[in-house]
């Protein structure tokens, strides 16, 4: 764990984190969430707003289409949803166990691969419980003994989960993903060094 107060789970929405905010006398605000905690990063930037605290988005870079690839842009897990059966019958799920409620069309079939387990989940939809980072061989395994016919996915950037892309690529295998939601006025880096830097500039450390 990092050196200092950790905190686990939310803050009540924005007038919680209003509230922690002013208690704890905070100067400035880095939201390192992940790229889809869309309402986590709302709240940030509305309570800093309200605060006039200075607020830094760390987002790493999304995906980039290669030659090669298939992908299908959207703009929304539904739309993911009901594009599928115009693609592939047979399809890997990698965006998260929550999304699982959307799938719930009888004529496919999912398999979905998510860290922990969904509390439920429709018929047609197969659990695999597994963690990255994943090689591209082991990809190409999975997508072959399942007979993968289309990929769906986020556009949550990183190494840790990009080998299934590769592996999409290699066997032809068309790819929806999921755009991310924009991002609020705010300063923005890639990186946790240009993170560390834009902190040290605003305390006045370094």
């Amino acid at each position: 764990m990092p050196v200092g107060e950790v905190r686990v789970g939310g803050f009540g929405g924005v007038r919680g984190l209003v509230d922690w905010l002013r208690e704890r006398a905070v100067d400035l605000v880095v939201d390192a969430t992940h790229p889809f905690a869309a309402i986590m990063t709302g709240n940030a930037a509305a309570a800093t707003a309200e605060l006039g605290l200075p607020l830094l988005v760390l987002r790493r870079p999304g995906w980039t289409e290669q030659v090669g690839d298939r992908w299908h842009w959207v703009s929304s897990i539904g739309e993911a949803a009901a594009l599928l059966p115009s693609v592939g019958r047979r399809v890997l799920l990698t965006t998260g166990r929550r999304d699982l409620p959307a799938f719930a069309n009888p004529e496919l079939w999912f398999l979905s691969r998510s860290v922990d387990p969904p509390e439920n989940h429709p018929d047609n939809v197969e659990i695999l419980l597994d963690r990255g980072p994943y090689t591209v061989d082991g990809e190409l395994e999975l997508l072959r003994r399942q007979r993968i016919e289309v990929l769906v996915t986020k556009d949550s950037g990183g190494e840790q989960t990009a080998a299934k892309l590769t592996a999409a690529r290699r066997l032809g295998v068309p790819v929806v993903i999921v755009r991310r939601p924009p991002v609020p006025a705010a300063d923005t880096v890639a990186t946790v060094a240009a993170a560390v830097e834009w902190v040290r500039r605003g305390s006045g450390v370094g």
